[in-house]
């Protein structure tokens, strides 16, 4: 029976996953150097981040792998599933899941034409990318005031470039930018030669250029990273790339292609003679040209020496004091119509003004007021008359209607006294009661000594 004790449990040396997984990677990592693996590609991803995972296997076997961005960055094709490669990597373990794996550093086709495989493949990438544009492409200044050369200082290249240029035109002067051109460091030197070149602006134009070489020799002139530094540059660049049947990614991105760099320096410089030759002609025209401008001038000064003349001071003057005269005369006979025009309004407003002047108006008003007041007094009178026939009219129906004219006629009327109400019948009347009785004439006080119903 194995001991499992607490004495025995601490004298034991137990593991964590962890510290396990770690020091098995420490003992790979440290165990192998850095191994080519070939094999084919398989259940590749490609997460956001940039890195690219994948298995290699071959008919019995497979093995995972990863490749981090800025190595993956650095491959001149689009790896796929199914495709043959060899990968330059380090043997380790990912210790999160306890998985053997290689972490590549470097990755190629296999096989035969591997380069220019992947040249193909980068060529397409970048195509489609449209750094192959024409309309992204820059024209060459005709005359250019310095022309800038990215290559190597030692090389044939440089020469045959120097050498076409004092042919030319000798008196453009030349910035060597000096690089590597072959060599696993060239294209990321070429690269940022390219930039340094674009920002200091010393030229007007770059040739990067290189003599002729096979496939491997001009690899560095097919790295991306020398396209996109080609492609963002914003200084026109020449190719001048091996022989004219040599192409590299680098000819396809640049503004304009030269079949070597010779041709190169040809395309980029003016032919002096050339130049002075059409400067000769030039220098006939301007004379030409000279001439007949002289000629017209001095015609066009003689035209105006003659109007000079026609127009002297004393004629001007002549014409001005006529022109004067006449102006007077016009303001005399134009203030003398005015004041007539002014004369003939006053007459029209006078005439006007007589015309409704308030005396006759108050005239014809007091005749008016007199007919008027006529009318009142006829009225008035008429009146009056009207009124007093109706008074009389109404003094007889109200004599009529009198209780005197009834009086008038031997009836009386019986107030009893003190009161004086008027009795209309005996009731309420007793004897010894005084009366007063009104007749037509004067008035009765009397005692009653009896009343009969």
């Amino acid at each position: 029976m194995p001991d499992t004790s607490p004495e025995c449990a601490r004298q034991r040396d137990i593991y964590t996953v962890s510290r396990l997984n770690s020091e098995v990677r420490a003992v790979l990592e440290g165990s192998f150097p850095l191994l080519w693996v070939e094999g084919e590609i398989s259940n590749l991803a490609r997460p956001a981040s940039g890195h690219i995972y994948f298995s290699l296997k071959d008919p019995v076997a497979q093995v995972r792998c990863a490749m981090f961005r800025t190595k993956r960055q650095r491959l001149r094709f689009q790896p796929e599933n199914g495709m043959q490669v060899r990968i330059r990597a380090r043997v380790g373990l990912y210790e999160a899941r306890g998985e053997f794996q290689l972490v590549a550093e470097h990755m190629e086709p296999a096989g035969e034409g591997a380069l220019q495989q992947a040249f193909n493949e980068l060529k397409r990438r970048l195509a489609a990318e449209g750094l192959f544009d024409t309309g992204h492409k820059l024209p060459l200044p005709p005359f250019p005031r310095c022309i800038g050369v990215i290559t190597s200082p030692t090389g044939a290249a440089i020469q045959d470039i120097l050498r076409v240029l004092k042919q030319r035109f000798p008196a453009i002067p030349v910035v060597l930018y000096p690089v590597p051109v072959q060599g696993a460091d060239a294209p990321e030197q070429i690269a940022e030669m390219i930039r340094l070149a674009d920002r200091r602006a010393d030229s007007d134009l770059l040739i990067l250029a290189r003599g002729g070489g096979s496939i491997e020799d001009l690899m560095a002139f097919n790295d991306e990273q020398v396209a996109r530094a080609i492609y963002q540059a914003r200084l026109p660049i020449v190719s001048a790339i091996g022989h004219e049947i040599d192409f590299t990614i680098a000819d396809f991105v640049a503004d304009r292609r030269a079949a070597t760099p010779s041709a190169a320096a040809e395309m980029v410089s003016p032919d002096q003679e050339e130049v002075a030759r059409t400067l000769d002609t030039l220098e006939n025209r301007l004379g030409l040209q000279m001439g007949n401008r002289v000629e017209q001038l001095s015609l066009r000064l003689e035209t105006l020496r003659q109007r000079l003349l026609r127009c002297h001071p004393g004629s001007r003057l002549l014409q001005q004091q006529q022109r004067l005269d006449e102006l007077e005369q016009r303001l005399t006979q134009g203030v003398r119509n005015q004041q007539r025009r002014i004369r003939e309004y006053i007459f029209t407003l006078n005439a006007r003004i007589q015309a409704h002047t308030p005396v006759h108006r108050l005239g014809r008003l007091q005749q008016r007021c007199d007919q008027l007041r006529q009318q009142l007094v006829q009225l008035q009178a008429h009146r009056v008359q009207r009124l007093g026939q109706r008074i009389a009219a109404a003094a007889g129906n109200l004599h009529t209607l009198s209780p005197l004219a009834t009086l008038e006629r031997g009836y009386s009327i019986t107030r009893r006294l003190p009161g004086r109400e008027v009795l209309h019948t005996t009731a309420g009347v007793q004897p010894g009661d005084r009366v007063e009785t009104l007749l037509a004439r004067g008035i009765l006080l009397c005692q009653v000594e009896e009343s009969r119903d």
